[in-house]
């Protein structure tokens, strides 16, 4: 097959257009044109009177190696590549240990997933609840104002990416196509078949919880093991070698073969790994305030004409500003037609995230807005950044009253550097509910100046922006861990054999995709060392 790219249609084209289309780009007859799958598709929105589609599609023709070389140097036209996924091996018969794995979250599913279909059988450990559980722990502290520390929008099975937009894209570099892996299982989990397809695919928190779920049963039909509820609280270490880990409950287990696949936000066991001696470093992250506008204005700036229009959908953006005080501020974690949701996982503090379903048809659009920062804003060491990021919260619990309410203050407030004392025409989302106030302290004096002079820049592209009714809710932290449990070319920690750090938490991914791409790569780091071990043949991946 071919893959031909850069194919650009109106948005409303018949079905029929794009093989037209094709038959036109390779100058063959309509009939030569076989089988086409659709491999991408995204929108050109630069100009919102003409909007196109623009395809990249696999095509089946007659003779692919003599229209290869009648465009020969046509960047648009390649042949397809083997996107299959091929595993490193299969485990022996007996297992002589079954590998561990702490986190159920993206890298945690995906490396268990990975084992398990390799025959391993892996072991589980997840300090929160079930999902379905943990859904109504979460709702408990959105509506009620009770948090479960162990049980939230941070822990629990799926990780903190279940409860967000659900996006599924990425820019990492994966000449292996293991994102392709990661969405075919997620389809065969009950996501639409468009994620394999669609530029940027999202699935929303309620299909996530269902998919979640299934990836569960299949890796405990393959002889996985997953144990909720059970926290990690030390590491047994032997010369450098891991022995096995304890659990909250005074359980040892017993394994030599790790993957650590926390959260950002377990920063208890960041602290464990710390007095353990695990090497780790701070890393760079963002802070900010979470932003939202009427979905509704979003759509006209971006779609102009066509806002509205079904095959679009909900308009997203990504805005990037670099201050005159040397800071970027950009937008994260852009949510179209979703909500500001409590997102912390500790008492007597205050996160923020974004969240949509799948619809994506709540009134309000809302992002983060947030400032790059480096170690050298916290100096201090690998947990200087958590210490940060919990001052922060804990001054935005205070702002926002000590009741799990949020600050807020509107955008015209905020620009003026004056307290907000009504809303406007934006009506806020977050649950529990917000309090208005004047956020300048809620973050560092250098954040705060930055986001004010981006606010107008982004104003610029996306008129109405910076309108004043606009929202701003406190505080935005947990964009990325604060930290990174350095590991070697092996995937294995740098002083620690036996213990693999894998995604989020441990610095190498940023989202649920290049976290599932993540623990894939990990799991089959480990399957390396273990058939090496049992001296069974090992095939490059």
């Amino acid at each position: 097959m071919l893959r031909i790219s850069e194919i650009r249609l109106p948005i409303d084209h018949p079905p029929e257009a794009l093989a037209a289309a094709v038959a036109a780009r390779l100058a063959i007859a309509p009939a030569d044109v076989g089988a086409i799958r659709v491999f991408r598709r995204s929108q050109d929105a630069r100009k919102a009177s003409a909007l196109t589609f623009i395809y990249s599609v696999d095509v089946a023709v007659p003779d692919d190696a003599l229209l290869f070389a009648k465009f020969a140097g046509d960047r648009r036209l390649q042949p397809t590549p083997d996107m299959r996924y091929h595993f490193v091996g299969q485990a022996p018969v007996p297992l002589s240990s079954r590998p561990i794995v702490v986190g159920f979250g993206p890298a945690g599913i995906f490396a268990a997933l990975i084992l398990a279909q390799s025959g391993f059988r892996p072991i589980v450990i997840e300090r929160g609840k079930a999902v379905r559980e943990r859904t109504q722990d979460t709702w408990g502290l959105w509506r009620r104002k009770v948090l479960d520390p162990e049980s939230n929008v941070q822990f629990g099975e799926g990780g903190a990416g279940t409860f967000s937009d659900g996006k599924l894209y990425s820019q990492i570099k994966d000449p292996q196509h293991h994102g392709r892996k990661v969405l075919e299982e997620f389809v065969k989990a009950g996501a639409p078949a468009e994620i394999l397809y669609v530029s940027k695919p999202h699935i929303g928190t309620f299909r996530l919880v269902g998919m979640v779920e299934q990836m569960r049963r299949e890796i405990e039909r393959l002889g996985g093991e997953i144990r909720f509820q059970q926290r990690l609280t030390g590491l047994q270490i032997d010369h450098g070698q891991l022995r096995g880990v304890t659990l909250a409950s005074g359980e040892q287990l017993r394994g030599e073969q790790v993957i650590l696949a926390l959260g950002h936000s377990a920063r208890d066991s960041f602290e464990m790994l710390q007095r353990a001696g695990v090497l780790m470093e701070a890393k760079p992250f963002s802070i900010g305030l979470r932003i939202e506008h009427p979905q509704s204005l979003i759509d006209q700036a971006r779609f102009g004409r066509h806002a509205g229009n079904p095959l679009l959908g909900a308009a997203d953006y990504k805005l990037v500003h670099h201050c005159r005080n040397g800071r970027s501020v950009y937008s994260f974690c852009m949510c179209p037609g979703g909500t500001v949701v409590a997102a912390t996982s500790e008492e007597r503090r205050v996160v923020t995230n974004g969240m949509s379903q799948y619809s994506r048809n709540e009134r309000n659009a809302n992002a983060g807005i947030v400032v790059g920062i480096t170690p050298l804003d916290y100096p201090g060491g690998p947990l200087a950044g958590i210490e940060l990021q919990r001052r922060l919260e804990s001054r935005a619990f205070e702002l926002g009253g000590g009741s799990y309410e949020a600050p807020a203050q509107l955008v015209g407030d905020f620009l003026a550097d004056r307290p907000s004392t009504r809303l406007g025409s934006v009506i806020p989302s977050y649950q529990p509910g917000v309090r208005l106030t004047n956020l300048a302290s809620a973050l560092p004096d250098y954040a705060v100046e930055a986001i004010r002079e981006a606010l107008p820049a982004f104003d610029r592209q996306i008129r109405g922006f910076a309108m004043a009714d606009a929202v701003l809710t406190g505080v935005e932290t947990r964009t990325s861990s604060p930290l990174r449990i350095t590991r070697g070319s092996d995937f294995q920690s740098l002083n620690v054999r036996g213990l693999y750090p894998a995604g989020e938490g441990a610095g190498y991914a940023g989202g649920i995709l290049s976290a599932g791409v993540d623990g894939i790569r990990v799991a089959e780091a480990l399957t390396r060392e273990l058939l090496k071990r049992a001296a069974l043949p090992c095939s490059a991946s």
